[in-house]
């Protein structure tokens, strides 16, 4: 097993976890909110309707979350498969693990150079979404890795 296929599995646990932490805090939610229903009271049962919001709001979430990791995840195998995915074990780092922001501003540089190149290239956005990454802009990250997702679906269904 390679290092970023160990990596893939432990995100994939912790993210498993973290779901099922979740999903138990959304049932135990969702009990409280009838509790409060099943009281009667014109307050309890406002209040009972508001919480039950809730837990419907968070499996939209949790949902709409997994599905991006799929596809992201998706997107991240045919790479590898390409033998494409974005490589920064060379560059150097802060005693914190993050790259160092000289390096991660000339990683991103050529990787914009790239897209300049493709700007209709599902991997090209992926690689500027990484370096987006590694610079620490995640808003843009998730903007162009959604951009990269959307092309490769293009890609895809042609």
């Amino acid at each position: 097993m390679t290092t970023v296929q160990s990596s893939a599995r432990k995100t994939l646990v912790l993210a498993a976890v973290l779901t099922a932490g979740v999903v138990l805090y959304l049932v135990l939610l969702a009990g409280r909110a009838f509790a409060l229903l099943r009281s009667g009271e014109t307050v309890g049962v406002v209040l009972g309707v508001g919480v039950l919001v809730l837990p419907f709001l968070g499996a939209w979430m949790v949902i709409t979350t997994w599905m991006s990791g799929v596809r992201v995840a998706r997107l991240a195998q045919r790479l590898s498969e390409e033998g494409g995915l974005p490589d920064v074990s060379d560059l150097p780092r802060r005693p914190s693990g993050r790259v160092e922001r000289e390096a991660a501003d000339a990683y991103f540089a050529k990787r914009e150079a790239e897209l300049a190149q493709a700007p209709q290239d599902w991997r090209a956005w992926y690689r500027v979404a990484h370096a987006y990454d590694i610079a620490g802009d995640r808003r843009r990250a998730r903007d162009a890795m959604k951009r990269a997702v959307a092309l490769e679906a293009e890609e895809r269904n042609a």
